[in-house]
Order: C-alpha cells, then structure tokens, then sequence
C-alpha cells in the first residue's frame, strides 16, 4: 500500500449541463480518520463520492486514492478501497451468505471463513441464510458493510448509511462505524446529520451547493 493520503482531490467539477452539481471541491482524508462529509440532502456528497471512487468522470480536476486515480488506473486503483454509494444492492431472492459469496468470487474469491468473519463483524451470523428480500432496512445496511469487508479495505466510503433507520439501527450502525475506525479502517463518512458527525468524526468538510465551506478539524 502506497504512503500517499487515501483520499486527495483537487478542483473536482461536475457539471449537467448549466446545474454545477459539484463546485471546485478539495478533499484530504489522512489515515486513520474518521472524515465527516457533511451538508444537507443535494449539496453534492453522492456526486462527490462517485468521483472519488472513478463511477462517473469529473468535468474538472482529478481524485487520488492512495496515490492512484481511478479513471487512470482502472480497478487497480480500488486495492484497499470499499463501500457503497447510495445504499447497497442485493439479490433479494439470494440468502445473506449467498450474496456474500457471489460478491467474493466476482472479486477473484474468498475464503468461507472470511465470510464467516466479515457476518460475525456486522452481527449478521444468525440470520445468513435467510433471503435478503426479508431483512430489514438495518440489516441491508449492515449487509453492505460485510460486503466491504470481505476486501480486507484500509480505506472505507459509507454514503449516508443510517438513512431511513429507525433510532435503534442508527445506533447499531455507528457503534459498528466506530468499531471499525478502532481496528485502524480509514472512514469516509457522508452525512446529513450534524449530531452524527459530531459524535463519530475526528475531521470534517461541510459542502453547501457544491462548494466546501470549511474543511478541517472537528473542534
């Protein structure tokens, strides 16, 4: 792994047509940070975090993860990388475990006992057989995180993962993000909620119609 930062963005710019979804942003999330991407519903974070991660392309600028760029680099510049964008997707007719498994082997494969781990992790253990289609929003959710980390990842994107949990999941969720930034994971977190941020972020940048308006430490 590259000594460079996980995340280093420069002058990114998205435009459709004359709407300036994203507005010359500048991002640096060191290691070990718990970085909080805050600003309200349609600011740009998604827009952000899909250029990050080389899913669309920017009209300007260019974004670095661990030195490499995604649209130069291709999936090589992903090693170390996970999360989702968005929410995550399964298969709902599929069990937990299934879609664990079919997510590994499109990745070059995993081992069972990583599975295993990765479920335990998310405290998904007991419900992995059981089709996806009758769990829970929290438990898609925590689903979405075992699916990263079957990559073992250094460096971990969540776009608004307690969106639509009820106070209980929201709770789950963050003492799961929290748990991980211990284990020494690097977390991008999007949010919309400041109290969030407040509680599990060490920095922060605040998007306001696409324009970042502070970037640095929480306090």
């Amino acid at each position: 792994m590259s000594d460079a930062s996980p995340i280093e963005a420069r002058g990114l710019v998205k435009r459709y047509g004359e709407i300036v979804a994203v507005d010359n942003v500048d991002l640096t999330v060191d290691r070990g940070d718990v970085f909080g991407y805050l600003g309200p519903n349609g600011a740009g974070k998604t827009t952000s975090l899909r250029m990050l991660l080389g899913l669309i392309r920017p009209t300007e600028g260019n974004a670095l993860l661990f030195g490499r760029d995604p649209l130069v680099d291709g999936a090589r510049a992903l090693d170390g990388v996970a999360g989702f964008v968005e929410g995550p997707r399964f298969y709902p007719y599929l069990s937990g475990r299934r879609n664990l498994r079919l997510l590994g082997d499109l990745d070059g494969g995993v081992a069972t006992a990583r599975i295993d781990e990765v479920l335990d992790i998310v405290e998904l253990r007991d419900r992995a057989k059981d089709r996806v289609g009758g769990y829970s929003h929290g438990m898609r959710q925590r689903l979405g995180i075992a699916a990263s980390l079957l990559r073992d990842p250094k460096l971990l994107l969540l776009d608004e993962p307690t969106t639509g949990l009820d106070p209980g999941g929201m709770r789950d969720m963050r003492e799961l993000v929290k748990r991980l930034a211990s284990e020494g994971i690097t977390i991008l977190l999007s949010s919309h909620v400041l109290a969030e941020v407040e509680e599990l972020c060490n920095r922060v940048a605040i998007i306001r119609k696409g324009r970042i308006i502070y970037e640095g430490r929480l306090d």
